[in-house]
């Protein structure tokens, strides 16, 4: 009955919108989270790649589209860019009997805002998710309806606020992309990147959003910034609300920037960071922080603001990690990292249940300084150290709680 009520008082904000023209007066948190709530909503079965509820979604995207002016971009004068690959039915996650290859179709959802700038900025979100969690859900139960509403409604709320609030900001024209299959490896990304819709050598960056929807203690980790020189101090700058930034230097990472870095375009990618509900259904709306989102869309418009209109974002490379050398790992403590945290050691941000790490006592808020015999600086010395063990293994770990040391029993 909540969820009815709830689905009914977002559908007339939404009724509402559709008959007036959004200004700026308007509630930005409460449009967000409309979209949020519509895009997460059991309706659309967690928006799996080729879904029925992936369309959905995508014909939702488009209509916001047009409502913010923007122009269809997409194949012959749609907002729509379809491509298939060969992959399992988006239900089953099983392929077709008899060795015969099943093709699922997506379509990423494309709009630009045009300004007759010389230059243009991408900025991009993911909106497909894991349905009913039959791949890479981290849920133990029975199947049930991903919403993802961080992960990832709330970046493509992200862009359509951005989609009025940049029409102010001539200085760029602006191309707004929702991207599908990014739950199955960036497939939309780098399907777009290979049969663009717009000439990719008059785009001077690309700004992307997965996960912005839970910021807390105003913390915000923006990566990517060693893409380009220009990065650092534009993020410096654009701290309207003296956030708590974390940042990496690589291009390369787990969403779709990464796809246009590999083209030699600057590219970098907000977070607000991971939490117990990731890929579970209960990444839902109403954990949503609006006024969070509304603070990073300010910051975002900020950065835009600030940038050289006049000449392209010089793009370097980075130190990019090396796939043969990650450590291959046998175990594991069945622990969130926070990906946030910036001080020495390996903070938690959850603990699944179940797993070592809570059988041993082990707590949200932890903070990891040794792992056996080793220890801990930081997330990757974490996983070095990780990979050193096997089932059935004994080990110790010590972090800290409150700032008091602790020594917990594991077991493999």
């Amino acid at each position: 009955m909540l969820r009815n009520i709830l689905f009914l008082a977002v559908l007339s904000i939404l009724v509402a919108c559709s008959s007036t023209k959004w200004s700026a007066k308007d509630s930005d948190a409460d449009q967000m989270v409309a979209d949020v709530a519509y895009l997460a909503s059991d309706k659309l079965e967690g928006r799996t790649f080729g879904s029925k509820g992936e369309m959905k979604a995508g014909d939702y995207i488009a209509s916001r589209f047009k409502q913010s002016g923007l122009t269809p971009m997409g194949e012959n004068g749609t907002w729509f860019q379809s491509f298939s690959v060969k992959a399992p039915d988006p239900h089953t996650m099983e392929f077709n009997p008899k060795g015969l290859e099943a093709t699922s179709m997506g379509r990423n959802v494309i709009g630009y805002m045009d300004h007759g700038a010389p230059y243009t900025i991408v900025l991009g979100a993911h909106y497909d998710h894991l349905g009913y969690g039959s791949f890479g859900s981290l849920y133990v139960g029975t199947p049930a309806i991903h919403n993802g509403a961080d992960d990832n409604a709330s970046g493509v709320s992200m862009l359509l606020e951005l989609a009025q609030r940049l029409q102010s900001e001539k200085q760029f024209n602006f191309q707004f992309i929702a991207f599908t299959g990014e739950e199955n490896g960036l497939w939309g990304s780098n399907y777009y990147c290979d049969h663009p819709t717009y000439d990719l050598g008059k785009v001077t960056a690309m700004i992307n959003f997965d996960m912005v929807g839970r910021l807390h203690e105003n913390k915000l980790a923006v990566n990517g910034v060693g893409t380009s020189p220009v990065w650092p101090d534009l993020v410096k700058a654009s701290n309207v609300h003296g956030f708590t930034i974390t940042s990496e230097e690589s291009g390369i990472g787990p969403s779709d920037y990464t796809s246009f870095y590999l083209e030699d375009l600057p590219a970098i990618h907000f977070f607000t960071g991971a939490h117990e509900d990731y890929h579970k259904p209960s990444d839902d709306v109403a954990l949503i922080n609006k006024e969070g989102m509304v603070q990073v869309a300010d910051m975002v418009v900020s950065l835009i603001h600030q940038m050289d209109a006049k000449s392209k974002l010089v793009f370097t490379k980075t130190k990019d990690p090396d796939p043969s050398s990650t450590p291959s790992m046998e175990v594991t403590l069945g622990v969130l990292p926070d990906y946030l945290y910036d001080g020495v050691g390996m903070r938690l941000d959850g603990v699944r249940e179940n797993k070592p790490a809570s059988i041993a006592g082990m707590q949200k808020g932890d903070i990891i300084i040794k792992l056996g015999d080793k220890d801990i600086k930081d997330i990757y010395v974490y996983m070095s150290a990780l990979s050193a063990f096997h089932k059935g293994d004994h080990t110790t770990v010590v972090a800290l709680r409150d700032g008091k040391e602790m020594t917990f029993q594991i077991q493999f």
